[in-house]
């Protein structure tokens, strides 16, 4: 499994995996929010190529293997939104 720094991940788009009320409770700014629960119905709207991000980096790498095994190139956030946040990147709402 391929694992990225926040900073690296800044560069492509970012899927955010968590649950309803952690994204609205901040997220990295631009990204997609499709929840762990959600992604084998809706794979087709992760990009090849994301960068793949939760709360500290364990149910992301979860997903980023799923992905790997539909054929896909995703990489697990180092850290995941706590990470993303600590290392000021770019945020929407409050910060985690």
């Amino acid at each position: 499994m391929r694992e990225i720094t926040p900073a690296e991940a800044a560069a492509l788009p970012i899927v955010d995996v968590r649950e309803p009320h952690e994204w609205q409770a901040g997220h990295a700014d631009g990204a997609i929010h499709i929840p762990m629960s959600e992604i084998v119905a809706r794979v087709a709207e992760v990009p090849d190529g994301a960068a793949i991000i939760c709360r500290s980096g364990a149910r992301s790498a979860q997903v980023v293997a799923y992905l790997a095994q539909q054929g896909l190139d995703a990489a697990n956030v180092e850290g995941g939104t706590l990470r993303w946040a600590a290392e000021g990147r770019p945020m929407t709402g409050p910060v985690v």
